[in-house]
Parts: C-alpha cells; sequence; structure tokens
C-alpha cells in the first residue's frame, strides 16, 4: 500500500465540496468509509463505533442513492425531514447525519491525543477523547459497555506501525485532524441551525 491508510481519505477529502463550498453527500460518505479500515485496526475495542458508523453511512447512502441528484448536497434530506417533521425520528437520515458526525468527533479527537501525548496508552487515548465527545449524549449502558471496550484497545506503538504503511503515520494523522474537523463543525452547525443538534440516544 502506497503511503499510510489515511491516505485515501486525505485524497478524497479534496472532493468533499462542490466549488461554491457547499458540502456533498457522496463524497462526504466516502471519506467517511475510507476510515474504516482505520478503525479495523483497533480490532475488538472498536467493533461497536464501526458497526455504528457503519449502519450511519448505509442508511445515508441509501437515501442518497434513491435520488442522487436531489440529494446531492448533504444537508437537502435533512432539511426535508425537517421539513416533514420526521428528523427526529429513530432511522431518520438527520439521526444518521447526528451519529455519524458525533462518531467522528470521537475518531478525530482520539487521533489527536495520539499525536499531542505520546506518553498516553491507547486506551487512555480513547478514554479522553470518549468523555469529550460521545460520552455525555450516551446513556448509562453505551457508556459502560464503551468502556469494557476500550479496555481491549490495541497497543500503541504495533497500531501507529499498522496504520503508518510506507508513509509517515503522525503527519497523515495530524493533516486528517485538520482538514477533516471543519467539515464535522459544518455538520454541528447546521444541524443546530435545526434545532437538532442535541438529540441524545433513544
Amino acid at each position: 500500500m502506497e503511503g499510510t491508510v489515511f491516505s485515501p481519505a486525505l485524497e478524497g477529502m479534496k472532493h468533499v465540496k462542490s466549488e461554491d463550498g457547499v458540502m456533498l453527500t457522496k463524497p462526504f460518505l466516502d471519506v467517511c468509509k475510507l476510515i474504516l479500515p482505520v478503525i479495523e485496526k483497533f480490532g475488538a475495542a472498536m467493533a461497536i463505533v464501526k458497526s455504528d458508523i457503519g449502519g450511519n453511512i448505509t442508511r445515508l447512502e441509501n437515501k442518497y442513492l434513491s435520488s442522487p441528484t436531489k440529494y446531492i448536497h448533504l444537508y437537502t434530506m435533512v432539511q426535508e425531514e425537517v421539513d416533514a417533521k420526521t428528523a427526529k425520528g429513530s432511522s431518520s437520515c438527520t439521526n444518521g447525519l447526528l451519529w455519524l458526525t458525533r462518531a467522528m468527533d470521537f475518531l478525530v479527537e482520539l487521533f489527536r491525543n495520539l499525536i499531542h501525548h505520546q506518553d498516553w496508552s491507547m486506551s487512555q487515548a480513547c478514554t479522553d477523547a470518549y468523555g469529550k465527545t460521545l460520552k455525555k449524549w450516551h446513556g448509562w449502558l453505551a457508556s459502560s459497555s464503551f468502556s469494557v471496550a476500550m479496555k481491549l484497545a490495541p497497543d500503541r506503538k504495533k497500531f501507529l506501525d499498522v496504520v503508518a504503511g510506507n508513509g509517515d503515520a503522525n503527519s497523515d494523522i495530524e493533516k486528517f485532524c485538520t482538514t477533516f474537523s471543519p467539515f464535522l463543525e459544518e455538520n454541528h452547525k447546521f444541524l443546530a441551525s435545526v434545532g437538532l443538534d442535541d438529540l441524545k440516544a433513544s
């Protein structure tokens, strides 16, 4: 493999916005998909996160595929659900986008921790990232299963060696966090503008 496990996502992020700066559905979902192989390298520790992210990507993608021209812009499907008053439903695309964005927040925070806290163990980096992102939205059950999963986190050095391939893991992780964060912030802003950024886990 050329470069790191992050290389395809870094390439994909160049296409997430249209020329006039609008978030595009397929390229955004594609970048999220390209992060799944990175999550796989965590093994059992991230199984819940991986299936959660995968499920939300599929939900949004199915909606997009039902009418690619209509849903070319990511927020169109949310706006449509807001207008139809179905946005808060647990199987809505709005809910899918919200939880996909939150899971990605967690991963960005985790990757940042790995770069900025060289002395932290992997489970420390995971737990800190979880506390800053997903924890406040999760009920007791989700939180406890998460804490258990974090104990299965791989050795940090092994993980970084695996994701590095033949590239520079630290540099690519840094680039990923810097480039991807603004997309996530924009999703939160949009969801907040329609009053849907603070939905808790059902």
